[in-house]
């Protein structure tokens, strides 16, 4: 079954932690990615760029409007995702807690329905 790992955080609070500390966390995250590799668990992965350049879709009575940013004001912004493929929701929540984002910031695990 699929699952997508969501990885929230703060940017601000990420942007803050120096050159030295964002090195160690990309190198967890390369690690990471490797291991799902290695298990045959990755789908998919990306980084996203900051909720500085979202925009928001919205149609309303057949008129399209665009906004900039993200549609809700959050703590935490969706910074990227790993897309994996387990056996069952236990193998999916083991692969979030073993996330380098989970120590700075949530991972939500979602099962993909497919359609």
């Amino acid at each position: 079954m699929q699952y997508l790992l969501m990885i929230y955080d703060n940017e601000d609070g990420i942007a803050a932690l120096g050159e030295e500390k964002l090195g160690q966390i990309m190198t967890g995250y390369m690690a990471y990615t490797e291991a799902l590799k290695k298990a045959g668990a990755l789908v998919n992965s990306n980084r996203l760029r900051p909720v500085s350049t979202a925009n928001s879709v919205r149609v309303q009575g057949g008129k399209t409007n665009v906004l900039n940013g993200p549609y809700a004001e959050t703590k935490e912004q969706l910074g990227g995702y790993y897309l994996i493929d387990v056996p069952d929701l236990d193998t999916a929540l083991s692969w979030a807690a073993r996330c380098p984002g989970s120590e700075i910031g949530t991972i939500e695990v979602r099962p993909i329905w497919e359609m």
